[in-house]
């Protein structure tokens, strides 16, 4: 490994994880920096101006997780390991959400696939960066945008991929993203949104402190952000316990596996199956994505 960490402190978890499902689902991104058989993640952390490289490796099992950190600042080490801890929700008791889907209708999926903890993106401005480009195309495209973006605007620090500043992105000329094969809508809602976080208009360690509805009023008063947009954020960058994005087709597809349908069910019918799953449906809906993954 890397000579640039010099610090290193061991996590050990009072709950199940499954680490290799997280390096599973970041894996997914390009711009990503790990080794799955290693079982090791390099995060790009930024501090206000500063950035920072931490790497997280598993060293433990599903039933006994534990972690090695490293990190590339003494002075940062309490706010790295912080970061750390609130990107993969280690203060979250998997086993009490597990607990609780076994007086479910779910009690089967979860049997299927324990210990599926939510995977947030590395910070909530790259996470709506990310799903507002991905809006409205196939993943493979999706990633090819994301992957373009961030390498044109973004920097690298020992390999490990940094998306670009709101400041950065606010200066970027809509032709120059356009010239990337970015719509002329999509352009603008990436330069716009990024716009309105320079200004102060939109704050989004703010809004991680707002609840679910107030998010939604709040983001799809944005030109160009839409539900399905704000559902992905609230999952993925803020990292919601209770949230299930009832329009997801991939949720509804696996919703009509599991419960072996004629049709993929409409919202209100997922509304009253889903009785019971407060207050952890975001681990429905990741345990529900997991299990059409292959």
């Amino acid at each position: 490994m890397s000579t640039k960490y010099n610090w290193q402190e061991h996590v050990y978890l009072d709950t199940f994880y499954d680490f290799d499902y997280t390096l599973l689902r970041f894996s997914l991104d390009p711009l990503s920096t790990l080794n799955r058989e290693e079982r090791w993640v390099q995060i790009p952390v930024q501090i206000g101006p500063e950035q920072h490289v931490v790497q997280v490796e598993g060293i433990g099992t599903r039933e006994e997780p534990a972690f090695v950190i490293k990190g590339d600042s003494l002075e940062r080490k309490e706010e790295l390991l912080h970061h750390m801890h609130d990107l993969f929700q280690w203060d979250v008791n998997l086993e009490d959400v597990h607990e609780h889907f076994l007086h479910t209708n779910l009690d089967q999926l979860f049997k299927d696939h324990p210990a599926t903890p939510i995977v947030k993106d590395f910070h909530p401005y790259d996470c709506l960066m990310k799903t507002i480009i991905h809006q409205q195309l196939n993943m493979k495209f999706a990633y090819t945008l994301s992957t373009r973006f961030v390498q044109t605007y973004g920097n690298q620090i020992d390999g490990v991929w940094f998306y670009p500043t709101p400041e950065r992105v606010a200066k970027i000329p809509y032709e120059e993203l356009r010239a990337l094969q970015f719509s002329q809508r999509k352009a603008e809602y990436v330069i716009d949104t990024s716009q309105k976080i320079v200004d102060g208009e939109l704050n989004l360690q703010e809004l991680t402190t707002l609840d679910n509805e107030e998010v939604m009023k709040k983001l799809t008063k944005i030109r160009g952000i839409g539900p399905w947009t704000v559902e992905n954020w609230l999952l993925f960058g803020a990292g919601r316990a209770d949230f299930l994005p009832k329009a997801d087709i991939g949720l509804q597809n696996a919703l009509k596996l599991y419960f072996d349908l004629e049709r993929k069910p409409k919202h209100d019918e997922i509304e009253t199956m889903s009785t019971g799953w407060s207050p952890y449906k975001s681990y429905a809906s990741l345990t529900l994505w997991r299990s059409i993954e292959g």
